[in-house]
């Protein structure tokens, strides 16, 4: 299915990259960049893990790397020149890159690989100053000893 954002640039100024962002995620699966599939998982409160299917794969072959908030997740086949002949090849063995945006204060926790399946645990960790906080309301207190002040005068 092919969306067409022709309309879109039309009634629009100033809104190019906007639009071109658009274009891009539509058109992301006709291009190949639906490999590897993944899942992204809520496991807790604040945890989150991306689990990538990347059968095939070695640890050796698979790069992770957090740069300014995107993990990226690189995997490079070592060259091996298999000698056969085959009726059918099915297995992908190409080279990919996936990237993530984080949002603020979440951190990459660890990455292990497990029956071909790459799992990245994330952790959403807010600083203390940036956590909500109760303010107590003391204002009849203070009105009380207003009130004793006055009368002690």
């Amino acid at each position: 299915m092919k969306i067409d954002l022709t309309p879109l640039y039309a009634n629009t100024v100033g809104f190019d990259r906007f639009g071109s962002m658009l274009d891009a995620a539509f058109n992301a699966e006709q291009r190949g960049a639906g490999y590897p599939p993944y899942d992204i998982e809520l496991v807790g409160e604040n945890q989150y893990a991306i689990s990538l299917a990347v059968a095939g794969f070695s640890e050796q072959e698979i790069d992770v790397q957090v740069e300014k908030g995107v993990l990226t997740i690189r995997g490079k086949k070592n060259d091996q020149s298999k000698e056969g002949q085959y009726l059918h090849r099915g297995i992908a063995n190409r080279a990919f890159e996936r990237k993530f945006n984080l949002a603020d204060h979440v951190e990459v926790v660890n990455a292990e690989m497990n029956n071909g399946l790459l799992t990245v645990s994330l952790q959403k960790e807010i600083p203390e100053a940036m956590k909500p906080r109760k303010i107590q309301v003391n204002g009849s207190a203070k009105h009380a000893a207003l009130e004793t002040q006055t009368a002690a005068a």
